[in-house]
């Protein structure tokens, strides 16, 4: 039997039961019974992480500094990850030469997903404006703004971010009563899973916002690198060009990227955040005592890979050819559309769940149901729940069979 403390029902944070399982625990639950009635090799398009070959640059640039193995790393990172973090950011969005200070407003991460998460820790507080603070989020949306709002002792709030909003949350649509227990805003453009990418004018809204309620805007731009034919706007190039009064051109801004995708390095773990000097302070401090730091040769191999763009323009070469592969299985069914960035189909099928189930049993295609990625909103409907998110991680021919045998199944 198991002994639990004095006045306790169980050990451990009780925030944890409240949390949805992962969309992939759930996945494996809902396929555990199902059988596969087709001989034809499994085709697994359900977890974004992308099958290109990575970069000789790793392997290089970790052999060059194995002798750094046995050093701890400083949490920070190092000089020449910054910079190089620092010089793609100018290069990539334009920014104005020495507005952004690498050393002050960058800091390295272990991917997106952790920084992510203790950004709510960083941002959220006990009470907002006298109130359980607010975390807002798409809905659709990434599983872990939910889980980290959530264990960060926040309300996640999931805003509607449908076709009818141009798969994007309605700014106009915020309550002030919401913005001003608001502690933390989750922004992903361009979007997981709907690959809609925000404009200026809807990053301007939301800086604004941000600023004006105080809270902080974290915008996940990790599919930013992988788009058909515009870059996608950044959230700092729109901060860069406002005049606003703010104490620095990033106030409330931050912003996160990342190599697993961009680089197909998601083994890495390497990424940053980058933006408001202020709060970049304090997500050190709470990195100190959170994590061990991104070891020095990693932060070597990160370093040459920000620099490099010849491997980054070959994977969008890739991509193209997957989404020209799918469009000529699917163009005209299913809501098909080819999203202005990241590596998604976003799928209308009806329901999902069962679109799933039929596709790992007669196509022997996984992919992830909508619904789970997203929550019921206010008037019980689920934005998800008629769609399906598949990712086009394998290569031309490979995503051309699987969109085949989908739209045979379909």
């Amino acid at each position: 039997m198991t002994a639990y403390g004095p006045g306790t029902d169980r050990l451990g944070n009780d925030r944890l039961d409240r949390l949805s399982d992962y969309p992939f625990t759930r996945l494996a639950t809902l396929l555990a019974d199902q059988p596969v009635r087709t001989n034809r090799p499994a085709l697994m398009l359900s977890l974004g992480e992308p099958q290109h070959p990575p970069p000789g640059l790793i392997d290089e640039t970790l052999r060059a500094n194995a002798h750094l193995w046995g050093k701890y790393p400083p949490v920070n990172g190092t000089a020449e990850f910054r910079a190089a973090v620092g010089a793609w950011l100018n290069r990539r969005y334009g920014l104005p030469e020495g507005v952004l200070d690498p050393e002050l407003s960058v800091l390295p991460a272990a991917g997106t997903r952790e920084a992510l998460f203790l950004t709510a820790l960083l941002a959220v507080p006990e009470r907002k404006a006298g109130q359980r603070p607010a975390v807002l989020m798409p809905n659709p949306f990434y599983a872990v703004y939910e889980g980290a709002g959530m264990l960060a002792g926040g309300e996640p709030v999931f805003l509607s971010a449908t076709r009818e909003t141009g798969f994007l949350p309605d700014l106009e649509s915020l309550a002030p009563a919401l913005l001003e227990r608001t502690a933390l805003f989750y922004l992903c453009s361009p979007g997981n899973p709907q690959g809609a990418a925000a404009d200026a004018g809807y990053f301007a809204r939301a800086l604004g916002l941000a600023r004006h309620y105080g809270f902080v805007l974290a915008v996940d731009e990790c599919y930013s690198e992988i788009y058909t034919a515009t870059p996608p706007v950044g959230a700092l190039t729109v901060a860069a060009g406002l005049a606003d009064g703010a104490a620095s051109p990033w106030s409330n801004l931050l912003v996160f990227h990342s190599l697993s995708k961009r680089s197909s390095a998601a083994g890495l773990r390497s990424g940053f955040v980058a933006g408001d000097p202020a709060l970049i302070k304090r997500f050190s401090r709470l990195r100190s005592y959170s994590n061990a730091g991104s070891p020095l040769p990693v932060l070597a191999a990160a370093a040459a890979l920000w620099r490099d763009e010849a491997h980054v323009e070959d994977n969008r070469v890739r991509y193209r050819a997957k989404f020209d592969a799918a469009a000529a299985e699917l163009e005209g069914r299913f809501g098909f559309y080819r999203p202005a960035g990241g590596f998604f189909l976003w799928l209308e099928v009806g329901d999902g769940e069962a679109a799933c189930r039929r596709l790992w049993s007669d196509a022997g295609v996984r992919v992830l149901p909508g619904a789970y990625v997203s929550r019921t909103d206010a008037e019980g409907r689920n934005p998800g729940t008629a769609y399906i998110r598949v990712a086009l991680v394998h290569d031309a021919d490979l995503i051309a069979e699987a969109c085949a045998r989908m739209a045979r199944v379909l």
